[in-house]
């Protein structure tokens, strides 16, 4: 009962960002608010120690609700998802709101909808398959 709450509190939560975003995106005032809003959102939202990674490394990693050994990793700004399976990178995913949102909100929306809805998150994501290219040329993605 308690996690079917938090699951329903975070799909909330990500339609009040994604809703909130869409009306400060077309405030001509709004948006160096939005960005410290959405910052402030974003360190709520992250442990510290997932913020510490953040700053140094660029991502946060999210684990799989659903397989341990999948993890997500979500970078601070735009750009597409990896999902790594025992370490390796198996596909990248695609997932944009329609309109313009401060980037640690983007990061909070992948963040919320993989922890309370996976399923759904990968039904809606645009799915890309790492090249050979890409895993020769870039060692780290391995």
């Amino acid at each position: 009962m308690v996690a079917v709450g938090a699951v329903l509190c975070a799909v909330a939560s990500v339609v009040l960002i994604l809703a909130l975003g869409e009306l400060i995106t077309h405030s001509s005032y709004g948006r160096p608010v939005a960005k410290r809003r959405a910052g402030e959102l974003l360190r709520a939202v992250l442990t510290p120690d997932q913020y510490g990674h953040l700053m140094q490394r660029g991502h946060i990693d999210i684990a799989s609700p659903s397989d341990p050994e999948r993890i997500y990793r979500v970078p601070k700004g735009p750009g597409r998802v990896q999902v790594r399976e025992k370490g390796r990178l198996t596909m990248w995913l695609c997932l944009q709101p329609l309109e313009r949102v401060p980037e640690a909100d983007l990061l909070v929306m992948h963040k919320l909808m993989i922890e309370a809805d996976e399923q759904t998150y990968l039904r809606k994501a645009n799915r890309f398959s790492p090249t050979f290219w890409e895993m020769r040329e870039r060692p780290e993605l391995q």
